[in-house]
């Protein structure tokens, strides 16, 4: 086992504070990676205050990582020490089920090992990516293309996936038009990827105070959804929303602005239950849709397309001293639009 510093939760809602955690020596398949960038998504905060259930502490958050090769078992072939790799929300599957086998290992019909918070098959507790070095089977090591800076990449592994899969899966392209619901970490990442892949994007948020930073990042327009007359104005426009927001939202409001045909897929992730009037889904052969994350194939894909395209998160870097007050932003919606931490801080 070897140590390294770490910023920890001890118990549910309680501050992070400076730690030591093992990991676990190498074994033939692993990579050992010195972490330099971990970004702070919003299921980092659910977890830790214990607002999903189930956590599991002390809880080292983190699955948004960024940073290079340490060292490597005698089996690893796919990288070597010096290379720029990422993790993100995985770090083991069965490897046998169908799902594994595709190269879905989010699915995994034995339940894929998240990358903190989690228990691994062989019952170790996973701790995640705030902490300066991660190890991890080389089958859930992603490579950073050259093209992509670290601090901007880490983010990838998490938000970016989670809207790069859906919209790859759905068909955002050229002659589509994409709405993206909701303009942060996970939303301004959507309107970067459906742009870059051709789509004409609209931004659909609560008010216009994001309207110049929506356009900046690849939308064509920006509608507040607050606004009377909104939904009858857009009425059949899009061939996809992708609703990226953790509230409630009128649903047969924003169905009624597909197209016949059209999808509206969640990534969000509210907490109550969705009302949705099924003749709203009828009229148009419409399709309500859920997704997660890509499996590792798919983000390394989404790895190559971000760098062929110079799309990188936006993101405003910060030293360890301040996650704790950072946790206190996003939950005021007081960041643009990914919190990144700089593990080096982490001592």
């Amino acid at each position: 086992m070897t140590s390294t510093p770490a910023f920890a939760a001890p118990r549910a809602g309680a501050p992070l504070a400076r730690t030591t955690i093992e990991r676990r020596d190498l074994r033939p398949d692993d990579v050992r990676i010195d972490v330099a960038y971990a970004g702070i998504c919003h299921s980092d905060i659910h977890q830790v205050k214990e607002e999903w259930g189930g956590s599991i502490f002390p809880m080292v958050p983190g699955h948004e990582i960024a940073g290079t090769v340490a060292e490597v078992g005698p089996e690893v072939t796919a990288y070597q020490v010096g290379d720029r790799v990422g993790v993100g929300c995985m770090v083991n599957s069965c490897g046998e089920c169908e799902y594994c086998r595709a190269g879905t290992e989010q699915f995994c019909t034995k339940g894929n090992v998240q990358t903190y918070n989690g228990t691994d098959y062989d019952g170790a507790v996973t701790y995640g990516g705030y902490s300066r070095q991660i190890v991890v089977r080389d089958a859930f090591v992603c490579g950073i293309p050259d093209g992509l800076a670290l601090d901007v990449a880490a983010p990838l592994l998490c938000a970016g996936i989670t809207t790069y899969s859906p919209l790859h899966h759905w068909g955002a392209g050229e002659g589509k038009k994409v709405a993206v619901v909701g303009l942060g970490g996970l939303g301004h990442m959507g309107v970067k990827i459906a742009a870059a892949l051709g789509a004409e994007v609209t931004v659909l948020s609560q008010s216009l105070k994001k309207q110049e930073d929506g356009l900046r990042l690849g939308a064509t327009d920006y509608y507040a959804t607050g606004d009377e007359g909104t939904f009858r104005t857009l009425r059949g426009r899009f061939d996809l929303i992708l609703n990226t927001v953790s509230a409630p939202l009128p649903m047969d409001a924003y169905l009624s602005t597909l197209r016949v045909g059209g999808a509206m897929v969640n990534v969000g992730a509210p907490p109550e239950a969705l009302g949705v009037n099924v003749f709203s889904l009828l009229g148009g052969n419409k399709v309500l849709a859920g997704s997660m994350i890509g499996g590792i194939p798919e983000t390394q894909q989404m790895l190559e397309f971000c760098a062929e395209h110079q799309v990188g998160a936006e993101v405003e870097v910060i030293g360890a001293d301040d996650i704790n007050s950072a946790y206190d932003r996003v939950e005021n919606s007081d960041v643009r639009y990914r919190f990144v931490i700089d593990t080096s801080t982490i001592d």
